[in-house]
Parts: structure tokens; C-alpha cells; sequence
């Protein structure tokens, strides 16, 4: 049986966790652990070590932008791969840019299940 994949899930909004932790993990390919707080994003991604993150744009306590740079910063972690979810872009803009935020790619929410599967592949491929 091949290894699940570990995905470190962050945003502020708990609904969206909850349901896309139970959504990946419901696949069997995905072992999710879901942080609601940008603060802690760099400790849980320290003690998860995860083959992926995807992280909230705009989160009350600390921006998005922030958390991946504390990411890139930590000489354990500054490959993982960070894909941002976002709702402050629609979906027009995500195929108008590319689909990247700052070099980062991400995904405008609301979020499509099936979407977020096939950047997840694509990225940790």
C-alpha cells in the first residue's frame, strides 16, 4: 500500500478545514493535519512534516505571505511545496495569472474538492 501523503491544511475558518481534512482523508491517498491559527502554522509544519501545505491567504492573526516566508525560512521545510487558497481572487483571475500568487500557486475558494486533489498531485509528484 503506498504511503499517504501529508498535507498540512491552514486557515482561519474551521468549517473549511474540517471539511477538506475529512474530504482528503475520505480518499485514502491523504493523512491531513488542519491548524485554523497562522501562528502556529510553522510549528505544526515542523512537527507534521508535510509533503505539501496549502495555506489561507488572509487569516486574522497572520497573513498567509508571512507564514510561507517563515516556511522558506526553515532550513527543514523550504521546499515544501506551499499552495495558497483564496478568496480574495476569483476563478477568472486564478486562469489570468496563471494560477500563481507571488510565485506561489494557489486556488480561489470556494474550494472544488476535485481541484484541490489535482494540484495536490501535480505538486508532490
Amino acid at each position: 500500500m503506498p504511503q499517504k501523503k501529508r498535507i498540512l491544511l491552514v486557515d482561519d475558518e474551521a468549517t473549511i478545514t474540517r471539511t477538506l481534512k475529512l474530504y482528503l482523508e475520505g480518499t485514502g491517498a491523504y493523512e491531513v493535519r488542519a491548524e485554523n491559527r497562522g501562528s502556529a502554522a510553522l510549528e505544526a509544519a515542523r512537527a507534521f512534516k508535510p509533503d505539501l501545505i496549502l495555506l489561507d491567504v488572509a487569516m486574522p492573526d497572520m497573513d498567509g505571505g508571512d507564514v510561507a516566508a517563515q516556511i522558506r525560512g526553515d532550513e527543514a521545510l523550504k521546499d515544501t511545496p506551499i499552495v495558497f487558497l483564496t478568496a480574495l481572487v476569483k476563478k477568472q483571475e486564478v486562469v489570468a495569472t496563471g494560477g500563481d500568487i507571488g510565485g506561489y500557486p494557489y486556488i480561489a475558494k470556494p474550494l472544488e474538492p476535485e481541484k484541490i486533489i489535482e494540484v495536490i498531485e501535480r505538486h508532490t509528484s
